[in-house]
């Protein structure tokens, strides 16, 4: 059986550049031994412990919990909202690593795609959410660190990313995380 690796894109809106990076990066999936999956975080409600406590979960939730289950690995797309990660995304980790000691991140292989219209190209949404994931004991990909500019300009009418450099450039890290994680993974 191959390895899933979900892939989680950090905006709601529609037409989200970070949803058009995810469907990109499904796109250059290995041929055999994977697959790719798009995990959507849309109606998730904000995290509550007493969802847990009370044990009434929210079904949102207990399929957002099964669905990251399922994975062997996550890549995070993520914008940058204020010099941080979106709250989508901040709350679907929140989600996950709740209730205490039945995390479902733990020691999943994960790496971080950052964007923006910008030049600074999401810097600070990456590095906060390298944070959260050294707490939740994923190791992280280091190289090639991701950054994607003027994702803006990336896309053409249909939502497909255009060929170039940047196509290019995803491709390789996509390439280059596959065999990052199998060698994380034959660790844990």
């Amino acid at each position: 059986m191959g390895k899933v690796i979900g892939i989680l894109a950090g905006s709601l809106h529609r037409d989200s550049f970070s949803k058009k990076i995810a469907k990109t990066i499904k796109s250059f999936v290995p041929q055999e031994g994977y697959e790719f999956k798009i995990i959507d975080l849309e109606g998730l409600p904000v995290y509550n412990q007493d969802f847990d406590t009370d044990k009434n979960i929210p079904w949102a939730i207990e399929r957002f919990r099964a669905d990251m289950q399922s994975v062997d690995g996550v890549i995070f797309v993520t914008p940058e909202y204020n010099r941080s990660v979106p709250s989508v995304l901040k709350n679907a980790i929140d989600i996950g690593s709740a209730p205490f000691g039945k995390s479902i991140w733990n020691e999943k292989p994960a790496a971080i795609f950052s964007h923006s219209p910008g030049n600074i190209s999401g810097f600070g949404a990456n590095h906060h959410l390298r944070q959260s994931l050294v707490f939740l004991n994923m190791p992280t990909m280091q190289q090639p660190e991701v950054y994607i500019t003027n994702s803006d300009a990336l896309f053409s009418v249909n939502g497909v990313m255009i060929e170039g450099s940047t196509k290019d450039f995803v491709r390789s890290a996509v390439n280059s995380y596959i065999k990052w994680f199998e060698k994380s993974y034959s660790t844990i």
